[in-house]
């Protein structure tokens, strides 16, 4: 077993070293977990630390020369919960580096913002918070690739995963206090499904263009196709989405909608280089929505500067504000702004609203319904 310890970390640097540490927590009934990535030129994370506690001392595992094994997947899928804070990274490091998504889940920073009023409390103010003490923040943007780490860069890795602990022990607390502990685990239960569904590309990335209402339906559906082909590409490539083409520039050749070499040159953004290595599949992308069926098209989407969109959109706001404050919880809890254009989307074209589950049916359904129902 090859491993280095100190009085607050254990040092993980082969499989065997691994499966011990797995034993010495495969107990717990709360294990704390934190990734260290690098990201700047591949699409996919690269691992460069695992980080995982159930007490007082953290394992550190080094992914550059630990494989992960059988016994860490099995911690990951046991009966403990899982703790994370902002998770949505460290579950794309978790799915590319060992296969599985930790399950069940606690986000701490979701946690806290079922406490408050503010739903992005990052980690360092959260334990500030709670424990009244502040983190070293030195080592946050240092390269996490490099070996040997440095021993200030061991204690703030192992201090992520041991105040989470603690942090979590005070949020359970408060949380059953409230009566919304079932608020979190389905709020993270929906955050593990949608990690779940994003490796397979649902084909939604388009829906995040803030812009689509100025594209045409023929428009909409080449932009749409692009941004699939992208998904596709990136991941097969393991290139950042902007190094293969932007959204921008996907944004602007649905606009154009090029015929051919010249005319996508031609659009404005578009380089010699980009024409060249994806000319060809831009073009049959935009060939294929030219030659799409009326019916197979997608809807328009509604402009949200028109009076009718806005006074929806004011009703359910509104709601969704109101909700909010008498639960001392941000809006975006309840209904992202996202959400909610869907919904007047729906409403405008005289479609079923999309049904809330849970805790938002009770909070909102009702009063959402009664608001767009009065003269607007």
């Amino acid at each position: 077993m090859s491993s280095s310890t100190s009085s607050l970390y254990q040092w993980i640097d082969s499989a065997e070293a691994l499966d011990a540490a797995c034993e010495q927590v495969a107990g717990a009934r709360v294990i704390a977990l934190d990734t260290e990535f690098f990201r700047e030129n591949t699409f996919f994370p690269v691992p460069a630390l695992i980080q995982f506690a159930s007490h007082e001392v953290a394992y550190l595992v080094d992914p550059l020369s630990t494989p992960c094994t059988e016994s860490f997947k099995a911690l990951l899928q046991n009966s403990a919960v899982k703790l994370l804070h902002a998770c949505s990274e460290d579950l794309e490091v978790f799915q590319h580096w060992a296969g599985t998504l930790p399950t069940p889940l606690v986000d701490t920073q979701v946690a806290q913002a079922f406490l408050g009023e503010n739903p992005g409390m990052g980690y360092q103010k959260l334990v500030e918070h709670w424990m009244g003490e502040t983190l070293p923040k030195e080592e946050t943007r240092s390269n996490w690739l490099e070996r040997p780490l440095t021993p200030s860069q061991c204690e703030y890795a192992a201090l992520d995963v041991i105040y989470l602990l603690k942090v979590w022990a005070l949020q359970a607390d408060k949380l059953d206090e409230l009566g919304r502990r079932e608020w979190l685990d389905s709020e993270c239960a929906n955050l593990i499904e949608q990690a779940g569904r994003s490796v397979e590309n649902d084909g939604q990335w388009y829906t995040r263009q803030r812009q689509l209402w100025r594209l045409s339906p023929r428009q909409l559906e080449a932009y749409r196709l692009m941004t699939i082909w992208r998904e596709g590409e990136t991941r097969r490539r393991d290139l950042p989405r902007n190094w293969l083409v932007s959204d921008k520039l996907l944004f602007a050749v649905a606009e154009k909608m090029p015929k051919n070499r010249y005319e996508l040159a031609e659009v404005e953004g578009v380089k010699p280089p980009l024409v060249k290595k994806e000319g060809d599949a831009l073009l049959a992308l935009v060939k294929q929505a030219l030659h799409c069926s009326d019916s197979d098209l997608p809807a328009r989407w509604p402009d949200p500067m028109q009076p009718a969109f806005k006074r929806r959109f004011k009703a359910i706001k509104g709601v969704v504000a109101e909700q909010a404050s008498a639960l001392n919880i941000a809006p975006e809890m309840l209904l992202r702004r996202r959400d909610i254009e869907t919904m007047v989307m729906q409403c405008l074209d005289h479609q079923p609203l999309t049904e809330l589950s849970g805790w938002r049916d009770a909070c909102l359904t009702q009063a959402i319904h009664q608001a767009l129902e009065e003269p607007l």
